[in-house]
Order: C-alpha cells, then sequence, then structure tokens
C-alpha cells in the first residue's frame, strides 16, 4: 500500500465518526497540550480508533484528534505528537499532518518546546519560526512521489507563510508574549544535542534546536498548505547553562507559559 492509500485509510476511519471539516489544523508540542480543552463542541477520537495511525509514546502526548470550534473557526488539534525518534520512519510521523490535510485543513500551525541556541533567548520566550534546518533527519519526501500530494520537487523558499507570521505578531502584542524570532533546526532525537553540536547549529544560523516540526512542515508545503511555526523556549540549550537538561524541565517549562500560549494561538486562530 502507497502512503497516499495509508492516509487515505485513516481518513476513512475519521469519516466513519464524523463528517467535520476543519479549516484549522493545530500540532500541539510537548506539554503545549492544555490548548485541546479550549475547544467548544469537541469530537474526540483516539489514534487508537484511525487505521495505520502511530501510536504517540511519549510523555505529555495523550495520542489523539480533537474536532471543534476554537474561537470561532472550525479546528482539528492534534494532541499527541509522533517523533522519528520513538521508531517509526518519517512517512508515519507525518501522516497525522497529511491526514488534517487530507481531512479539510487549508492552515497548519505547528506548535513545540525547544531549546534556545541564540544565547539571548530565555525560558519562557515564544520564538516564531522564520525558517527551518531540516538536513540532519531525512526528508518525509522520500522515495517515489505521489502527485496527489504535491509536485516531486516542492519550492521550500517560504515554509513558514509571511502573512501568518504578521498576523502572529500582532497577537503576541496583543495578548503580552514575549516573542522572538529565528531559525528552528530539527535533529533527531531523543538525546539532548551536546554542547558541540550546539555550537555548530548556532553556526549554521539556528536559533532553536528540538526533535520535531521541520519534518511537518515540508509536508503540509508539500500539500499546499499555509504553515505557521511557534517554539517555546523551555531551556536554553547544551552548553548555553551549566544546568543538565531533562524532559521534565521542559513539559515544567511548558506548564507555566500554557496560559500564555493558549492565548497566543487562540489569538491568531480568531484572526485568521
Amino acid at each position: 500500500m502507497d502512503q497516499y492509500e495509508l492516509v487515505e485509510k485513516a481518513l476513512c476511519s475519521v469519516r466513519k465518526k464524523t463528517d467535520f471539516v476543519p479549516d484549522v489544523a493545530i500540532v500541539l508540542g510537548s506539554g503545549l497540550g492544555a490548548l485541546a480543552e479550549e475547544v467548544e463542541n469537541p469530537i474526540v477520537i483516539s489514534s487508537s480508533e484511525i487505521a495505520g495511525y502511530p501510536a504517540s509514546t511519549v510523555s505529555g502526548h495523550a495520542g489523539r484528534l480533537v474536532f471543534g470550534t476554537l474561537c470561532g473557526k472550525k479546528v482539528v488539534v492534534q494532541q499527541g505528537r509522533i517523533h522519528y525518534y520513538e521508531g517509526y520512519d518519517m512517512a508515519e510521523v507525518v501522516l497525522p499532518v497529511r491526514l488534517m490535510c487530507l481531512l479539510g485543513a487549508k492552515t497548519v500551525i505547528l506548535t513545540n518546546a525547544a531549546g534556545g541556541v541564540n544565547k539571548s533567548f530565555c525560558s519562557g520566550d515564544f520564538m516564531l519560526i522564520t525558517g527551518q534546518i531540516a538536513q540532519f533527519v531525512p526528508s518525509p519526501l522520500r522515495g517515489a512521489n505521489d502527485d496527489r500530494f504535491g509536485v516531486r520537487f516542492p519550492d521550500m523558499s517560504e515554509v513558514y507563510s509571511r502573512p501568518l507570521l504578521s498576523l502572529a505578531r500582532e497577537c503576541a502584542k496583543e495578548v503580552g508574549a514575549p516573542v522572538r524570532e529565528g531559525v528552528y533546526l530539527q535533529a533527531s532525537g531523543p538525546n539532548y544535542e551536546s554542547p558541540e553540536e550546539v555550537n555548530a547549529f548556532r553556526i549554521l544560523g539556528a536559533d532553536a534546536v528540538g526533535m520535531s516540526t521541520a519534518v511537518e512542515a515540508i509536508a503540509a508545503k508539500h500539500m499546499g498548505r499555509d504553515v505557521l511555526g511557534v517554539s517555546l523556549i523551555t531551556n536554553p540549550a547544551a552548553g548555553v547553562s551549566e544546568k543538565p537538561l531533562s524532559h521534565e524541565e521542559v513539559k515544567q517549562a511548558a506548564d507555566k507559559a500554557g496560559r500564555t500560549f493558549v492565548a497566543l494561538i487562540k489569538s491568531v486562530v480568531g484572526k485568521m
């Protein structure tokens, strides 16, 4: 079975439970799942109920899709991201994003918890992703191309929509979110990066590093969707500070910033 057929099979599973057609897809990063609780009139489908849908194995990722309205817009929220380091191949990692796009979403908002490579960034800052570096992980487009997803060689000159970035800047000011802007680099994980690797990423132009998002952005862009990316800087990356890194610290920082995060994303969705 080819990749498009796998996504179609997942689509059929969802359609047996709901005919809801979302306008916006939102992917929630580590510790940022609280936004799903803001969805009105929710229809919740567990990943285990969707054919071929990978199971999330990471603490803080619930593993479900939540359909409903948010600030008057029809949304689908992925609460429980799939990561390459969990042992899945990239086609499986981006299956949820492709599924949400086929369900009808024309705009994709990707969020994540990330380490600050830029030494001026502080824990609790939000970073609007202006560009990305994805060459340290396999491309989700590797293998035979299916034109039903998109062209063989999609242009990535503007992965993150400039109009959406402008909107997010305005919304950040309105809700008082401490926002930065910069380049996101996806590493493979699950180990945190060494100080030497972080120094190398900084030389390459990265401002933040994480273990997700970039490949999802590629898949969404391949399908012609508008993409907005928002990172929550939960900690300085290795070597920026002497403090050891831990997933628990990431979740705690995300919990602390959760209210502002929810306000920011709701403001963006409401003004689309």
